[in-house]
C-alpha cells in the first residue's frame, strides 16, 4: 500500500512540475521514462497527459504492440506498447498485475493523434544540464530517433520525437 501511495505523490509531483514548467516557461525539456530496460526522453512540447495504466479494450486483427483502445479522461485512445512497437521485448508480454509502475503517456493535443504511449516507469524531468554529452542517434536508428545523451551517472538516454513517430507509416497502420 505505501508503494502505491508513493507512486501517486511521484505521479502527482511531477504533473504539478510539467504544469510549471509550461506556464513559467520551459526550463524543463524532456519528460524521462523507462520501458523495457531502456531509457527515452520525450520532449515536453509533444507529450500531453500521463495517466496510470488502465486495461485496455483490445482490437481484433491488429499489430501485437497496438494494445487497444482506453477511456482517458473521457477521450478515447489507442494504446501502443512503446517497447513492443521499438522492437526492444515483445509487445504486451507482462500480466497486468505486474504493471503497478507502467503508465501511459498520451501525446501532445497540437500533434492531433489521439494515441498513448504504455511506458513501464517515469523517470521524472530532464533538461539539457542533466547530461555530460550528446551524440547522434546509433547507426540503423529509427527516423524517429534523435539525440542520444549521457548523464553524469553514465546512462544512456534515447530521445524520441514524438511527432516524427506519430507520422511514420508504420506507427499509424495497426492492421496485422
Amino acid at each position: 500500500m505505501a508503494n502505491r501511495e508513493a507512486l501517486r505523490e511521484l505521479q502527482t509531483r511531477l504533473a504539478n512540475r510539467l504544469q510549471a514548467a509550461r506556464s513559467e516557461g520551459v526550463q524543463a525539456s524532456w519528460l524521462a521514462v523507462e520501458a523495457a530496460g531502456s531509457r527515452y526522453l520525450f520532449p515536453l512540447a509533444q507529450s500531453g497527459e500521463i495517466f496510470p495504466f488502465t486495461s485496455t479494450q483490445p482490437v481484433p486483427y491488429t499489430q501485437a504492440w497496438f494494445l487497444g483502445v482506453a477511456n482517458l479522461r473521457g477521450g478515447l485512445y489507442g494504446v501502443v506498447d512503446l517497447a513492443g512497437f521499438i522492437g526492444s521485448r515483445e509487445p504486451a508480454q507482462r500480466a497486468d498485475a505486474g504493471r503497478a509502475e507502467s503508465r501511459v503517456v498520451a501525446l501532445g493535443a497540437t500533434l492531433e493523434v489521439n494515441c498513448a504511449l504504455l511506458i513501464d516507469k517515469l523517470a521524472g524531468l530532464r533538461n539539457a544540464e542533466a547530461f555530460a554529452s550528446v551524440g547522434e542517434p546509433p547507426a540503423g536508428s529509427p527516423s524517429f530517433f534523435g539525440n542520444g545523451y549521457t548523464d553524469a551517472a553514465g546512462a544512456y538516454w534515447q530521445e524520441i520525437n514524438l511527432q516524427a513517430l506519430s507520422q511514420q507509416p508504420q506507427f499509424l497502420s495497426i492492421s496485422a
